[in-house]
């Protein structure tokens, strides 16, 4: 339905009007004041009947009327100036909006066109309206880039809320919000959507609550403790010290005597006949080459280095580093690097199973850390990271890679003296450069303030839910742009599923709702029943099964097949829940060529 504005001292081109309670005129107010980022408006809360019309919302936009063009405003406080409601006459009320941009009418059939940029900026007198939806469909049009539905907005809910999915993965995303609000479920949906836009991406989620396995049962795999199969030998030295310290401060001697005697161990892997004579060059060895070797050798090279007389006054170091080594290997939770009895380089089946290569339809791998030992968390979290970017690198960008940080503070807090250097490094590395070969970062978090500020800040698209801490809220503000920044004044007060999403992946500032999933998908929807199905008023809590689990040791693998579909109604600790290994695409079978020099030692790996 439209009107004619210049009969009625409205605008002065035809408009849609929003709905039948609106005056003809669509005539909401005026311009009073106006400072080039915000203005004023003069308008009446009550109809001239004396009803109150509800027409001036907070969070609502509205476009003011400037000829050529129409200016965007998000309404962010309303109040009287004499804080009094008069029921005699028409009460004056003063409207404070956020300027956000202009839409400008392109010549038929094009659509209209919005700018972030104010180029006319509003008159005092000018009017202000309700914002028409083909107006609002171009505040939010991504202006040909591929986009993707996520949910609708919030304020109208005809509209679809997208997002341009290339450059949300590129230049990375966070998602951000209080215990509760639906993050995961949002990451969920997220995941889903983007694995449909992008078949050929990989995704690696480090999860810690053993969630998202669940949620994506058609899309995923999982590698949890009992599963993991990840040698000792692709370990670097920092962070193969920081699993034989367990977290402890590191002695600086000991971890000298691991960097000179890991390269002959591995050089005594490559030549057994060669001693301790390691050849000088381009195929000299490090402690970080990733070339396998064995412990019975390292234990064997320290022997030796006791055994010299030089060395009487290092024995105590000697001696505390081959206890710190073998208390390790012998540790059942570390099976998962020591297992293997048979030392053999196994770098491509382990790097194909936690990375999907080839996907053979499940392109999500769910690291499942609950149970893993906390000392060595950031250890394998540093491997993984750094594996990542390096095959996205090395593969000259044909491998597309995902890493997903849930509870992201854990890895890389805000202080640097907490978490794990080398974690932070690898993470950071993703963050900086990881958009370059192809290595994408999801942020995920509770707690962004307690986040590094540089991993934070490269994310170019950031999804903020309801956060009610002072702190918090301000670090999302600071990376808002300004003429946004009275849109974060919801944060506190925004429903479930709802969030404020800005950057580089969307348009403009949008509040949206994110889609609803079924229930079954929800991650940790599957725990939830399964205690609600065995619970009852009158069931004791079997101690004997919770014991039982846990002290249940995973035994070591004999296959390389460490990734499993996912099993919906087992969990990770249930007896039989495991499913049997399936085979493992030999080398040659991998889809992708990393680019790397692969040496034949000639030699058959022998047993420690």
């Amino acid at each position: 339905m439209y009107v004619d504005g210049q009969k009625s001292g409205g605008e002065p081109t035809s408009q849609e009007r929003r709905d039948n309670a609106q005056p003809d005129a669509r005539v909401l107010g005026h311009v009073v004041h106006c400072d080039g980022a915000r203005a004023t408006i003069a308008a009446f809360a009550d109809a001239s009947d004396g009803s109150v019309t509800g027409q001036w919302t907070v969070g609502r936009m509205i476009s003011i009327n400037l000829g050529a063009c129409r200016t965007v405003g998000l309404v962010y406080s309303i109040g009287k100036s004499d804080r009094v409601w008069n029921n005699d006459g028409r009460n004056a009320i003063e409207v404070s909006i956020e300027l956000i941009g202009e839409v400008r009418d392109l010549p038929p059939p094009a659509k209209p066109a919005f700018d972030r940029g104010i180029t006319v900026y509003p008159h005092i007198g000018a009017i202000a309206h309700r914002i028409r939806a083909r107006d609002l469909q171009a505040v939010y049009d991504l202006a040909g880039r591929k986009a993707v539905t996520i949910g609708q907005l919030s304020q109208d809910e005809t509209i679809d809320a997208c997002i341009a999915i290339e450059d949300t993965l590129t230049r990375h995303f966070a998602v951000v919000g209080t215990t509760g609000v639906g993050k995961s479920t949002a990451v969920s949906l997220l995941l889903r959507k983007t694995i449909q836009a992008k078949p050929d991406l990989r995704v690696l989620i480090l999860d810690p609550h053993n969630e998202f396995a669940d949620a994506l049962p058609e899309l995923s795999v999982k590698v949890d403790t009992s599963s993991l199969d990840l040698p000792f030998w692709l370990f670097r030295l920092e962070e193969f010290a920081e699993v034989l310290f367990r977290g402890r401060e590191i002695v600086p001697e000991e971890l000298d005597v691991l960097r000179d005697l890991i390269p002959h161990a591995k050089n005594l892997y490559r030549n057994p006949n060669a001693g301790t004579f390691i050849r000088r060059g381009g195929d000299a060895l490090t402690a970080d080459t990733p070339v396998p070797y064995r412990m019975a050798d390292l234990i064997k090279q320290i022997d030796e280095r006791m055994g010299l007389l030089e060395s009487k006054n290092d024995r105590p170091v000697y001696r505390a580093l081959k206890t710190r080594i073998e208390s390790a290997v012998a540790d059942p939770r570390y099976r998962f690097m020591f297992a293997s009895r048979l030392i053999e380089d196994t770098i491509h089946q382990t790097i194909g199973n936690i990375f999907r290569i080839p996907h053979g339809g499940r392109p999500i791998t769910c690291f499942e850390m609950a149970g893993m030992p906390s000392e060595v968390v950031n250890s394998v979290c540093s491997v993984l990271a750094r594996l990542a970017f390096d095959l996205a690198l090395w593969s000259e960008g044909r491998l597309k890679l995902l890493v997903l940080c849930e509870e992201a503070h854990r890895y890389m807090p805000s202080d640097p003296r907490l978490g794990f250097a080398p974690t932070r490094h690898a993470m950071s590395r993703i963050a900086k450069e990881g958009r370059k070969y192809g290595c994408y970062l999801g942020v995920v978090t509770q707690r962004p303030g307690d986040l590094d500020p540089t991993i934070l800040s490269q994310c170019s698209t950031v999804f903020a839910m309801r956060l009610a801490n002072d702190q918090d809220q301000k670090i999302i503000r600071s990376a808002i742009a300004d003429s946004s920044a009275s849109t974060l004044s919801f944060l506190s007060s925004m429903g479930q599923r709802e969030a404020i999403a800005f950057g580089e992946g969307v348009a403009t500032t949008m509040r949206l709702k994110f889609e609803r999933l079924p229930a079954n998908l929800i991650p940790g929807a599957g725990k939830r029943h399964a205690s609600d199905a065995t619970s009852t008023d009158d069931a004791d809590v079997d101690l004997a099964a919770i014991v039982e689990r846990l002290r249940n040791v995973p035994r070591p693998q004999q296959n390389l097949g460490f990734s499993e579909a996912v099993d919906v109604q087992r969990q990770a600790g249930d007896p039989g829940y495991r499913k049997t290994a399936t085979a493992v695409p030999a080398a040659d079978d991998l889809d992708v060529s990393f680019g790397l020099k692969t040496t034949t030692f000639g030699l058959r790996p022998r047993s420690d």
